[in-house]
């Protein structure tokens, strides 16, 4: 029943995590695109009120005519929109799920002691330290650097990489892309929370007093909001890399995530160049290049040819093994997720089962895949499968999967 209950919290928070990420990532992309968009106002009087751009667009039947004020306008809008709360929910709901899944199964999810053999709560304060620390070294990047946007854009990158470098180094490959991407929009977030949303206040109570705002409280907010933007491709390819073994279970795993983070960066840049009319298509080739050559460098390399068996004639075959030589090794490290009734999980993941031998034969390719070629099951092989028995598994699959 425990696992049922916190099977039904993962997936009610990751809905709620997703519908707050869709809307935070929509607006966020939609304000992008028509800052980047503007145009010079054409009216003088528009000028005279202080337009510094303006966008027509055409939208479900209607006409849209937006506006940007460089500073603020002459007077207080008495409606203002506000945007926070989606960039909330979506931290809280995606902190919260990182708990339930993550936070109160470290032994399941967090380690993996052919990585660090991590007692679970070393693992929980170093996960959690990676969130809090990462903010700070970032947050202080950009104070340092803020005034140099390309030397600060290059440090934030290699910074990225290193701790990229460190938490596979230190956890299972799933949860250190996770970290990694957790650590990255605790930061998109925290720019809300620290510098876009305060300095909007401080302008909106100038405006308020007549006064005119501070050009530089809106300058900062604007620099944050931009690394967000580039923050937030590598950060949804993160948030669903979990259900792709072949890229965190690769021996080379840290590498894989840095050049797949820039490969999506240079995306979203050729998108915001796109929304100013500059279509720099070498980026989005590039991106896709650079996407290409991890996909040839991160396929699955072939197992070696099980030992040979010598016959009583003095020939060699392959020591192909049948079914029922594997099943047990199924049922004793497998089935305690793979099964109708399983009893690390409230229900079987991906409805994949293993209770009896048709279901083992026709999930013969998905567990050969992912016990022997990526190693990446049992997750943080905590059912504690042997490499003698990964070979036996690979000898069945190698011989045809022989019932």
């Amino acid at each position: 029943m425990e696992a049922f209950i916190t099977d039904w919290l993962n997936l009610l928070l990751r809905w709620l995590h997703v519908v707050a990420a869709i809307a935070w990532i929509g607006e966020s992309f939609y304000f992008v695109m028509l800052d980047n968009g503007l145009k010079p106002p054409k009216e003088a009087e528009a000028k005279q009120r202080g337009v510094f751009g303006e966008m027509w667009s055409v939208h479900g039947g209607g006409f849209y005519h937006s506006q940007k004020y460089l500073v603020s306008p002459p007077k207080m809008p008495e409606d203002l929109h506000w945007s926070k709360w989606k960039s909330y929910t979506t931290w809280m709901s995606g902190f919260a799920l990182f708990c339930v899944l993550y936070l109160l199964q470290p032994q399941t999810y967090l380690i993996d002691k052919n990585v660090a053999d991590l007692a679970p709560s070393t693992a929980v304060g170093i996960a959690v330290a990676f969130l809090i620390g990462g903010w700070f070294a970032y947050d202080g990047l950009c104070r340092l650097l803020g005034k140099n946007e390309r030397v600060l854009g290059i440090a934030v990158a290699l910074f990225v990489v290193v701790c990229t470098f460190a938490t596979t180094h230190i956890f299972a490959g799933r949860a250190a892309f996770l970290i990694v991407g957790a650590m990255m929009a605790t930061a998109m977030s925290a720019n809300v929370f620290f510098w876009i949303i305060p300095g909007q206040r401080k302008s909106v109570d100038a405006l308020a007093k007549g006064e005119v705002p501070n050009p530089i409280w809106g300058k900062l907010g604007k620099q944050r909001s931009v690394h967000n933007t580039y923050f937030t491709l590598p950060v949804v390819f993160i948030m669903i890399s979990n259900h792709y073994a072949f890229t965190y279970s690769n021996k080379y795993n840290w590498l894989i995530l840095s050049i797949i983070m820039l490969a999506g960066a240079m995306i979203r840049q050729f998108f915001v160049l796109r929304h100013s009319g500059k279509n720099l298509y070498a980026l989005p080739v590039a991106g896709a290049a650079l996407l290409a050559g991890v996909a040839v460098f991160a396929a699955p390399r072939p197992a070696p040819a099980p030992a040979a068996a010598h016959s009583e004639a003095g020939a060699t075959a392959p020591a192909a093994l049948k079914l029922s030589e594997i099943q047990p090794i199924l049922t004793q490290r497998c089935a305690t997720c793979h099964s109708a009734k399983p009893t690390m999980m409230g229900s079987a993941p991906a409805g994949v089962m293993f209770d009896t031998p048709d279901e083992i034969s026709q999930n013969a390719q998905r567990i050969y895949q992912q016990a022997v070629a990526l190693k990446a099951m049992p997750l943080g092989n905590v059912t504690q499968m042997t490499d003698d028995e990964r070979q036996k598994i690979a000898a069945w699959f190698n011989g045809g999967a022989q019932k």
